[in-house]
């Protein structure tokens, strides 16, 4: 900082990265306070020799700067203070025959960073120093695993604690798309250890047991694991007329809840019709290709052990993908400059192997696509909590959006399957049920099979969004029509579902 650009600041406002202090003869004692809240948030300036009057600022000096210097400079530095050892880099300034310090104090590799106990953790907002909350506080602990914790074993894990139908479609999806993958034909087990879902001792990684794992494995690990979606009916939970109209069940994992959801987006964007069970081809340029870019960032960017739920809200004028935990780079340079910063990069590893994610760093260039395509902005905000990236809709869009909501509104979504399914049966039904006609064709198949051959590992949402649809509608027949749970029921098209197949 030049001595012109500090006294232009002088005469602006303190703000996040930028604080003034009187400092004449001493240091006052709320700088520790200040130097706390820089290191936890994003580094700052703290400028002494300079007095407060309302809002205005008068450069007063340093009486003993020398003295003043090695105090605080030693104090960061002896680690008796602090519970780390900081430092900081100072410059000297003369304005008008006063000295005036200015020291820069970065963001810490290391935090919380707080002075005597861990209550006087801060952070910076705004112009001011704020005591940091438990949950931020925690937040800040948590980010010290950064990149690392999906990557640890779980200890007293197998691949048998794996959900095996999401193991078997993501596998089947990964020979599917990525034929060249170099574990593809290797037996499951070390194709589990080569991707990472499992370590060379059998048990699972964290990531692997998040991606695939069964509910109980997972809820006995990670008992706060969940994704939560919501398609709300207005702007706001305040204007809408119902709190939802849509909301997605609890999934046993990561892969399970991307099935869904990605199904669902489908309804909110342009998109070319492809029977693809993943709902984009490797050369789509569509919209939803843009939404599954932010999608597949989203869970694997996620903090899942935070107490927080990643939650992405359809509204009618925009989609937000909300996550706990912060971006840990600048949001200035986000459209700028490629970051490769997962923080669980097995996760992206995993979307990667199944040509579902682009290579690292390049994935927030797809997700912008949407401003060309649409002409509406995606933006970006992140605190040490949470992170949210909205998608903003075109005016024809937020028109179908409200359409979709509209069209749901009767009540909010059950618990049981057969709620959901008169509530859902009249929503987008031909598409999803031209790809089950599809899948099917002239030949008969259980309820595993047809999962099979959609690569859709989810039995409810074939049987909630597909099947049950389809079989209400004439285009599927039961082999059993009298006993719909019979253990060897099979389902096969009509007359009707054979002339609209594709």
């Amino acid at each position: 900082m030049t001595k012109e650009e500090l006294e232009k600041r002088i005469n602006e406002i303190e703000w996040d990265d930028f604080e003034m202090k009187t400092a004449q003869n001493k240091l006052p004692n709320d700088v520790w306070e200040t130097v706390s809240a820089f290191s936890n948030t994003s580094g700052g300036w703290i400028v002494l020799g300079v007095h407060q009057h309302g809002k205005k600022f008068d450069v007063v000096g340093c009486d003993d700067p020398e003295k003043i210097e090695s105090d605080f400079l030693n104090t960061l530095r002896n680690g008796q203070k602090f519970n780390v050892k900081l430092t900081a880099w100072g410059k000297k300034y003369n304005i008008d025959g006063k000295i005036v310090l200015a020291f820069y104090v970065p963001s810490s590799l290391c935090k919380p960073v707080y002075f005597g106990s861990s209550i006087n953790t801060y952070i910076r907002t705004g112009s001011g120093d704020r005591r940091a909350t438990d949950m931020e506080a925690m937040a800040m602990l948590r980010d010290q695993s950064f990149g690392s914790r999906s990557e640890q074993p779980v200890e007293g894990t197998s691949i048998k604690d794996l959900n095996p139908i999401s193991l078997e479609t993501y596998h089947n999806h990964v020979m599917r798309f990525n034929p060249s993958f170099p574990y593809v034909d290797l037996p499951m087990e070390q194709f589990c250890e080569k991707v990472g879902i499992c370590t060379s001792k059998g048990e699972l990684t964290f990531g692997g047991m998040l991606m695939f794992g069964g509910r109980d494995v997972v809820q006995s690990h990670l008992g706060n694991f969940w994704i939560d979606y919501l398609e709300i009916p207005g702007t706001s939970y305040s204007d809408a007329k119902v709190r939802y109209t849509y909301r997605l069940q609890e999934q046993d994992n990561i892969w399970e809840s991307y099935q869904l959801i990605i199904q669902r987006l489908r309804n909110f964007c342009d998109n070319p019709y492809m029977a693809l069970p993943n709902g984009v081809g490797p050369e789509d340029e569509s919209q939803l290709y843009a939404l599954r870019e932010g999608l597949v960032n989203f869970c694997a960017h996620s903090d899942y052990f935070s107490p927080m739920h990643p939650t992405i809200r359809v509204y009618t004028n925009r989609i937000e993908f909300q996550n706990p935990g912060r971006f840990m780079f600048p949001l200035e340079e986000i459209r700028t400059q490629l970051h490769s910063l997962p923080r669980n990069p097995s996760l992206i590893r995993f979307f990667r192997y199944a040509k579902l994610g682009e290579n690292a760093g390049f994935g927030i260039d797809k997700m912008l696509t949407w401003e060309k395509l649409t002409g509406k902005n995606v933006d970006f905000k992140s605190d040490l909590v949470c992170s949210t990236v909205t998608y903003w809709f075109s005016d024809q869009a937020s028109g179908q959006a409200s359409g979709q909501a509209g069209g749901q509104a009767g009540g909010q979504v059950s618990e049981q399957v057969s709620e959901q399914v008169s509530e859902q049966v009249s929503e987008q039904v031909s598409e999803q049920v031209q790809i089950l006609v599809n899948a099917i064709r002239e030949n008969v198949y259980s309820m595993f099979e047809i999962q099979r051959r959609l690569n859709i590992s989810s039995r409810r949402y074939v049987l909630v969004e597909m099947l049950t649809p389809a079989i209400e509608q004439g285009y599927v027949l039961r082999a059993y029509p009298d006993k719909p749970r019979h253990p060897k029921q099979r389902y096969y098209l009509s007359e009707k579902g054979l002339k609209l197949v594709k």
